[in-house]
């Protein structure tokens, strides 16, 4: 059914009138980047499970983009991080997924597997596994990355309700 004022169907129940809107899940992460090296995770949990892929998982309600990007390094790798940027904004309509990955450094080489990771790795760029990549969006963020470093523009903008989670070095 189309709500009164609205312009699209949507879940609306019958008896109340409550409508449940199906919305994009939000994913957050970042290219972590060490010594001219990347860190990657080869994923323990499914889909596509023993490929690599960015530290990155969904947002949870009541964490800024930035807070959930650091939670996620810590928890798939042990990591440490500081965000430097917002490095793309990548829309998946067919599986209704937003991708905001940020450029960050690794405060220190100390990382580990966490529970959903089968290994962790610091890559130099020809290191990185391509043919091993999880997503389509693993190998967009780093093309992007590398692309800010050799033009030094970023790829994507941000509001300054995010600033205070930015690095400060």
């Amino acid at each position: 059914m189309v709500p009164d004022g609205d312009n699209r169907e949507r879940n609306v129940c019958t008896d109340c009138g409550f409508i449940h809107y199906l919305n994009p899940r939000i994913v957050v992460g970042a290219v972590v980047h060490y010594n001219d090296q990347i860190l990657l995770c080869r994923r323990a949990i499914p889909p596509r499970t023993g490929f690599w892929t960015l530290p990155a998982g969904y947002l949870e309600t009541g964490e800024t983009a930035a807070a959930g990007a650091r939670r996620e390094a810590e928890e798939e790798a042990c990591a440490a991080i500081a965000i430097e940027r917002p490095l793309g904004i990548y829309s998946l309509p067919r599986i209704s997924l937003i991708q905001l990955i940020f450029a960050a450094r690794l405060v220190h080489p100390d990382i580990a597997p966490g529970a959903e990771s089968l290994e962790v790795r610091l890559f130099s760029w020809g290191e990185v596994p391509w043919d091993h990549l999880a997503f389509p969006s693993v190998r967009w963020a780093l093309a992007d990355w590398k692309r800010g470093l050799a033009t030094g523009a970023a790829a994507a903008n941000f509001g300054p309700f995010d600033r205070a989670d930015l690095a400060s070095d």
